[in-house]
């Protein structure tokens, strides 16, 4: 494991070498075009949060469970915050971190294949550590300085939050405690297509290859397809 860190790139997922070994992250200290979900471009002060893309090589994993490596990198994290002493910590599907109804930190994985295989994977994490302002017009955003009362180092928590994504990778069979960690997994809640419809709806579950189970919906959705209203 390698944690590389420079001053500052455009992205850190487009900047990363596609050679690198498994375990490898480049970490920016400054990103001048952070990507996000959805096209979104992610907040982040320089020097004060964690913004870096991590190489991950899964041995023999199928295309079709591809899911399992956001899995593991979303649990990941949540080791890291359970470890600093931050509860009610939560994924909202598919793999944005909540504390409470809270975004502390919002995952993007690129894969690549090689037949149907993924020959390798780069989990591209911005977690906000030590920001306390937030001028984006993000509506919920919260960090972990704000949360325990204090800074903290961030090259040594980036370290330790790639060790805690490889072995959470590494242990393998995630998916029920993926499940158990889901951001409002019980009750009924609102959901939004694209198009504006909203309804009411439980998660009922996801399945391995990361479509969404609601109830009452007679088939899955993909990323994109829906999400909770906040």
């Amino acid at each position: 494991m390698k944690v590389e860190i420079i001053d500052c790139c455009e992205s850190t997922n487009a900047a990363i070498d596609r050679q690198a070994p498994h375990g490898y992250a480049l970490m920016a200290l400054e990103q001048t075009a952070g990507r996000g979900q959805r096209g979104n471009t992610w907040e982040a002060e320089p020097g004060k949060n964690i913004t870096l893309s991590l190489m991950l090589r899964p041995l023999d994993l199928d295309a079709s469970h591809q899911f399992e490596i956001s899995e593991a990198v979303s649990l990941g994290i949540i080791d890291l915050l359970r470890e600093l002493g931050i509860d009610d910590v939560s994924v909202k599907w598919p793999n944005d971190i909540y504390v409470g109804d809270r975004k502390i930190c919002g995952i993007l994985i690129e894969n690549a294949l090689t037949g149907c295989r993924i020959s390798r994977s780069i989990a591209g994490i911005g977690l906000n550590v030590n920001q306390t302002e937030f001028v984006s017009d993000a509506p919920n955003p919260i960090s972990i300085c704000r949360l325990t009362g204090r800074e903290h180092p961030v090259g040594t928590l980036a370290e330790t939050m790639v060790s805690k994504i490889l072995a959470r990778l590494d242990r393998g069979d995630n998916h029920a405690d993926y499940l158990d960690h889901l951001w409002r997994r019980r009750g009924e809640h609102i959901w939004q297509t694209p198009d504006g419809s909203r309804f009411r709806a439980a998660i009922e579950g996801v399945d391995p290859d990361g479509h969404l189970r609601l109830t009452g919906c007679p088939t899955p959705f993909a990323f994109k397809e829906v999400f909770p209203v906040l």
